[in-house]
């Protein structure tokens, strides 16, 4: 249908107000428009807000192997993982891809796997590609430098998780979680760990060339994890302007005051705080350091989380749903969603505040989801 009537529904205007009134989508876009529409969705009662834009998921990781060992298509995988995302108001989403010297889920092949399943699929959630760069990964480098160069990649983001993984090896228990994901026998995956670590001194090289590469593309750049102020010094120095999960709460305020923007976990704020101890993404969200939320590995916590944090009484809805919508949109460089307004993409969704739950999903003006209640509020013809 090329005209959908959203009407009845308190829509979030882009002043973080609420206010009663249709909408007329046409050809995927927020119309000023009064015309004709060739379905019409009662939205009385209901929260009309933007798409929410999901800048750092991975938990499509699921969905490729959902144990160790056992992997499924990529394609299968992926469709899945939309209909999950659509499902909860996810009409952008950014996949953190790993791309990392481990084989297996976070390898090369995977990587590849799912670039070209997504460029082979049709889909209505617009779904684009978190590059999560692990930094010691130099084998892979030149095939990272010519997927930036194809437009394949939409974010990059600098990960370094190997000195952890070599710290790791001691433990027997936790060593074997790696190399099971990695599909090898524990042996093999120290041999491999020992001959990456051999590189460290040309990892410096490596960041400088994928970082220009990101800048040349126009992508933005994230860091990972900065567990100090002179990390993300180091990394705003080669473009990256926002911060992704500070270890702590002077790094997140740091990096905003140099105005970068700083991303934490949904999960966290709905679960009441980090599954690793660290900072309160609540708490940061309040003062003002947290300026974007991301599902992280939980698809379903970036609705509750918006909602969570106006029934803490700092934020209200409007300005809590920014995290999740308008905020990421802006971060990620889309200046064409996020916000209700004419002239803006058609990404929507219509919530029961009472659960709160989604009702309806809109993508690029498209219906994507409906709930049963909300199929019996559209009207066609």
């Amino acid at each position: 249908m090329d005209n959908l009537r959203v009407m009845g529904g308190e829509v979030l205007l882009a002043e973080c107000m609420f206010q009663r009134e249709d909408l007329l989508l046409s050809g995927g876009m927020i119309s000023a428009g009064d015309a004709d529409a060739e379905a019409v969705f009662d939205a009385r009662g209901l929260l009309v807000l933007p798409g929410i834009v999901d800048i750092h998921g991975d938990a499509f990781e699921r969905q490729v192997q959902p144990r160790p060992g056992v992997d499924f298509p990529a394609a299968i995988a992926l469709a899945d993982t939309e209909a999950q995302l659509l499902a909860n108001g996810i009409t952008t989403a950014y996949h953190g891809i790993t791309l990392s010297w481990e084989p297996g889920l976070r390898g090369l092949n995977a990587w590849q796997s799912l670039l070209d399943a997504l460029d082979a699929g049709s889909w209505v959630c617009d779904m684009r590609v978190h590059l999560r760069w692990e930094a010691y990964n130099l084998d892979a480098l030149d095939v990272a430098l010519a997927d930036i160069a194809a437009s394949r990649v939409h974010l990059l983001a600098f990960n370094d998780h190997t000195p952890a993984i070599l710290r790791r090896l001691a433990d027997p228990v936790t060593a074997a979680k790696y190399s099971d994901r990695a599909g090898m026998s524990l042996a093999e995956f120290r041999r491999l760990a020992e001959r990456i670590e051999a590189g460290a001194d040309r990892v410096p090289v490596g960041l400088d060339r994928i970082s220009a590469a990101a800048q040349a593309a126009g992508i933005p750049m994230a860091s990972h994890d900065d567990e100090t102020v002179a990390m993300r010094d180091a990394f705003r120095r080669r473009g990256a302007r926002i911060c992704e999960f500070p270890v702590g709460e002077v790094v997140g305020k740091a990096a905003r005051a140099a105005g970068d923007w700083v991303v934490m976990g949904s999960p966290n704020v709905v679960r009441g705080g980090s599954h690793l101890g660290w900072a309160s993404a609540a708490t940061l969200a309040e003062a003002g350091i947290c300026t974007v939320l991301s599902s992280d590995y939980y698809y379903p916590s970036m609705l509750r989380a918006a909602f969570v944090l106006a029934a803490r009484g700092v934020l209200d809805l409007g300005r809590a749903w920014a995290l999740i919508s308008a905020n990421p949109a802006r971060a990620a460089g889309l200046e064409d969603r996020g916000a209700i307004e004419p002239g803006r993409r058609a990404d929507l969704v219509v919530v029961d505040p009472a659960g709160p739950s989604t009702v309806a999903t809109i993508a690029a003006g498209r219906i994507a989801h409906l709930s049963a209640a909300g199929a019996a509020r559209l009207r066609v013809g």
